[in-house]
Parts: C-alpha cells; structure tokens; sequence
C-alpha cells in the first residue's frame, strides 16, 4: 500500500509532510532542497554558470539593461538561476526612496557585523550611499504546485527527492503551467514553445550529488540538503544575524503552512521580499478548483432543475386543463 493511498484526502493547499509520497513513491528519501542565505551573497554568478554548463542551458542573449550588473534580469526558460543586484540607498528600509543616479563602488556590497569587530557606522538617510543586495533566485519547488496539478501531458512530475522536474520530451507547449505558477518561475522558449525551468539537477541527486549551482557557491550562499536539516540551519543563522546587530534578517517561504504548503526553496533576505522581486504571500493557484468544482456542480444542478421545470410545469397544467 502506497503513501498515496494511506493519505487521508489529496490535499492542493494547507501542510502536507511527505509530497514524495502523496505523489506514490515508495520508501523515498528525505525531500531535499535549497537554503539561499542572501547576507553571504557576493554576485559572482557561479551559480548561473554551473547551471548553464550543466543542464547545457542555451545562451539567452547579451544585452545591457541598465539594472546594475543584472543583465539576465529575471528567471526564464533558458535561465535556470539568476542573481539579482539590488542598490539600496544605505540608512533606510522597508519602502525605499528612489535610487540617486550615482553607481555603488566595490566597497559598495551590504556590511554585516558577522565578526567580532565593531559595526561600521550606517550612514545617514539622503546621504547618496548605496549599498547592493544581492540573491539567487531559483524554482522554489512549492509543496503544493500548481504548476504540476494544471500539467494536462505529466511532463511536470514529482520525484522521489519531493522536487519539480518538467520533462521536456513530453511538453507540448500548451503553456498551461506558466501563469499557474505564483513566482512567475517556469516559462516556454520561444523558439518551440515548450516550458523549462530548474530541475534541481535530478539527474545529479540520482547520483548522490548536490546540485551543480550548490557545488559552485564559493561562500555557500547555496546550501543543498535535507528540508528539515535546512530550516533549523537557516533558523540558526537568523538567530546570529539577529544577534550580531542585524535585525532585518528574515526567512521567506520557510513556512509548511504558508500559501504553496513551503517551499523546496527558501531565502534569509535583508529586506522585505518585494525590494528582491518576490510576491509577500504567494498563494497556489489551484487553491480553490474543489470549492469552484462544487459551486459549478451546484450551478449545473439548478440550470438542470429549472429546465426541467420549465417544460414539466406546463405539461402538468395541460394535464389537469384536460380532466
């Protein structure tokens, strides 16, 4: 008897402990995942470079956007990993005034005070400092993901490590997983339409490797493991930071009973989640298909009604017109 079968109900939101096994694998392993700790970031881009290399990801072209060092920009189809540069006027937080047009230098990057010695001294608002945050982002790897439930070929699939692969042997492009996704991760390649994004490096984990953009990580910014491991580590390491005079560190997507269930992928940021491009509450879009099935039933079941009284009433009329 499978895991599936011993759940109690399929579940498309709310906690769910073993994904794997809802998804009907036997004796999986401990679902892994990624922990992004944002403060240890440097924007070297090894991570998009192993990703490229690995997955043998296609170029995705060389423009200049004017976002800093960002010229990917975003996540797409033909990039699996990006890191995003944000410049940040120094001495303020949350809602931030617009950037003053002068550029960070190297001395620029976010200063924590993760030593001993004392803090530098923040500078003051309106001075025209900046300094960068910097993140890799990645497919979070929902726990409920809709991008999978919509999926009308199974070329999105869940693995026995709890991930999210797409398949792209099966994907017919129809496209339906794209605006399912509520990050706006997974997109179609222009160039035949079908839909990519991280797998995690599957074909890595079945080797019992970590994935390619973990191994590349210099300051192990990326750290790949078991999901449990991972959240008291990260839980760990907000408590230092919070300690060490940094007290708007914070974990995104951590939760089992947030709006997807947790992510495979989460993040210690510095900032709220919009400042690095990240919805606040992400919610699975699938959420509500059993209470919109059940009102369509019910809607269906009165049309069907009314129908059939709108031929039977004046049937009975005649009827007794008659007698």
């Amino acid at each position: 008897m499978t895991a599936a079968e011993t759940s109690p109900e399929h579940l498309l939101s709310g906690p769910e402990k073993d994904p794997a096994g809802d998804a009907g694998h036997r004796d999986a392993p401990p679902r892994v995942g990624f922990f992004t700790d944002t403060s240890v970031c440097i924007g070297c881009k090894a991570c998009e470079v192993a990703c490229k290399e690995w997955n043998a990801i296609p170029e995705d072209g060389l423009s200049l956007s004017g976002m800093s060092y960002d010229n990917t920009q975003g996540l797409g189809a033909s990039t699996w990993r990006h890191v995003a540069f944000i410049e940040q006027p120094t001495g303020s937080s949350g809602s931030r005034p617009p950037a003053p047009p002068a550029a960070p230098g190297p001395e620029g990057r976010a200063l924590l005070p993760l030593t001993d010695a004392p803090a530098p001294a923040a500078s003051a608002p309106g001075s025209g400092e900046l300094r960068w945050l910097m993140s890799s982002d990645v497919c979070k790897h929902c726990t409920h993901a809709a991008c999978l439930d919509v999926c009308p070929t199974g070329s999105l699939f869940r693995t026995e490590f709890g991930t999210v692969v797409v398949q792209e042997d099966i994907c017919n492009g129809c496209g339906y997983c794209v605006p399912a996704c509520p990050y706006g991760v997974i997109e179609q390649r222009p160039t035949d339409g079908r839909a990519f994004k991280c797998t995690l490096c599957y074909d890595r984990l079945g080797a019992g490797q970590e994935p390619a953009c973990a191994k590349a990580c210099p300051t192990e910014s990326i750290q790949f493991g078991p999901l449990d491991e991972l959240r008291e580590r990260a839980a760990l390491r907000v408590d230092q930071l919070h300690e060490a005079g940094v007290p708007e560190a914070r974990l995104y997507g951590h939760e089992p009973d947030n709006g997807v269930g947790g992510d495979g992928a989460f993040f210690l940021l510095l900032d709220e989640p919009e400042v690095y491009g990240l919805p606040p509450a992400p919610v699975v879009t699938t959420r509500d298909l059993p209470a919109m099935w059940k009102h369509a039933g019910a809607a269906a079941l009165s049309l069907l009604g009314g129908v059939t009284l709108s031929f039977a009433l004046p049937a009975l009329t005649r009827r007794k017109g008659s007698r």
